[in-house]
């Protein structure tokens, strides 16, 4: 189900019988028609499994399940709100960023830490975002929330991006990460991010980065 941008700060999704959707709690602006709202322990198609490993993560962002007939508003906090269209592909997105999405789409999580070894670790460690983050396959909508705007930078072969971790929002297609750095490992002890952490983004693909590195 597609969602309909009212303006930066408000999303509208139309549900039919049959259909459902998932959105953080608390996001629900307004409603007309016949909707219900039930807190979800999964978060999603994900299973039991997939409840476990954003657990383990510290990823428990609450979530509910959003059915019936009707319109539903969404918004959060005043954040800006983008809209990512999937296409059978799959978007990897940070769970507090994680404003709405179609309920037709598969949730689960992505472990940083195998594709980045020991740095994968300490990306988590200097972000404060655990070492999953959530990952959405299929075709349908997500509205992403984030600080001053969203920026779309695109990764090709040979040209990899590299974002603040605290900046980072999303991103999809066949994309490596890993946390470069300036410095020693033995000399983070002590240390905020700051610019001497990079998340480097390789592959190709597509790389959301909101306006300000502030937290949500």
């Amino acid at each position: 189900m597609p969602f309909r941008e009212i303006n930066s700060r408000m999303v509208e999704a139309t549900l039919a019988p049959g259909q459902r959707m998932f959105s953080q709690r608390g996001a629900m602006l307004a409603y007309t028609g016949e909707v219900s709202f039930t807190p979800n322990l999964t978060g999603g198609q994900g299973g039991i499994a997939s409840m476990i490993g954003r657990r383990v993560a510290g990823e428990a962002t609450p979530m509910m399940t959003v059915e019936g007939s009707g319109t539903v508003l969404f918004g959060h906090g005043g954040h800006h709100i983008q809209v990512i269209e999937l296409a059978g592909d799959t978007l990897c997105v940070e769970a507090d960023r994680l404003l709405a999405f179609d309920g037709a789409l598969e949730q689960g999580t992505l472990f940083l830490g195998a594709q980045g070894g020991v740095m994968g670790m300490v990306r988590g460690q200097v972000s404060g975002q655990g070492l999953f983050t959530t990952t959405l396959r299929g075709h349908g909508a997500v509205a992403v929330m984030a600080h001053g705007g969203v920026i779309e930078l695109p990764i090709s072969p040979g040209r990899a991006v590299h974002v603040d971790p605290q900046a980072y929002v999303a991103h999809h297609g066949d994309v490596r990460n890993k946390l470069s750095t300036a410095i020693g490992l033995r000399d983070l002890v002590g240390r905020g991010s700051g610019e001497a952490f990079q998340l480097e983004l390789s592959g190709s693909g597509m790389v959301y980065v909101q306006a300000s590195e502030e937290k949500l």
